[in-house]
């Protein structure tokens, strides 16, 4: 009685998960919600920081609308549930490459100069994803410093 039970649970909560686009343990899941974490962790989220969250993951991952504003609201959902940046980045050191790592954190590093300005929580997060992601010191601020040229040369104001 007690197997039939734990099988009958086993297979709603798999005909839950197939249904939906993006897993738990889906790496654009995981780096989507470190990215909102970035634009909330400094206590405001503008509309240009969402617009540029928008654009990093439809051009990161050739999604759809219906595709991204699904893996969007799936992301906010996941930073508010978590208590910690770890359950992300252990998806993020398993499944993905170095070299992609390095993709991770130039993106956080767009979130961060979305808005224009670098807030000290924000680059706190970043130095933080980076280590857990194995990702050294030199090249988080290379990335950095890449994506920074980037923004200054596209919007003068930076």
């Amino acid at each position: 009685m007690l197997e039939s039970l734990k099988k009958f649970f086993k297979n709603l909560t798999l005909e839950k998960e197939e249904d939906k686009r993006f897993s738990v343990d889906d790496e654009r899941l995981a780096v989507a919600a470190l990215m909102f974490h970035i634009i909330a962790v400094d206590g405001e989220i503008e509309q240009q920081e969402l617009d540029q969250f928008k654009r990093v993951l439809q051009q990161q991952y050739e999604l759809d609308e219906e595709d991204t504003k699904e893996l969007m609201q799936l992301a906010k959902q996941r930073d508010d549930e978590a208590v910690d940046l770890y359950g992300f980045t252990s998806i993020l050191k398993r499944k993905l490459e170095p070299e992609q790592r390095l993709k991770v954190i130039e993106a956080l590093w767009e979130m961060v100069f979305a808005d224009g300005s670098v807030h000290e929580f924000e680059d706190n997060t970043v130095w933080r994803v980076a280590e857990l992601l194995g990702v050294s010191s030199r090249d988080r601020m290379l990335l950095k410093q890449k994506v920074a040229h980037r923004k200054i040369g596209s919007d003068p104001s930076i």
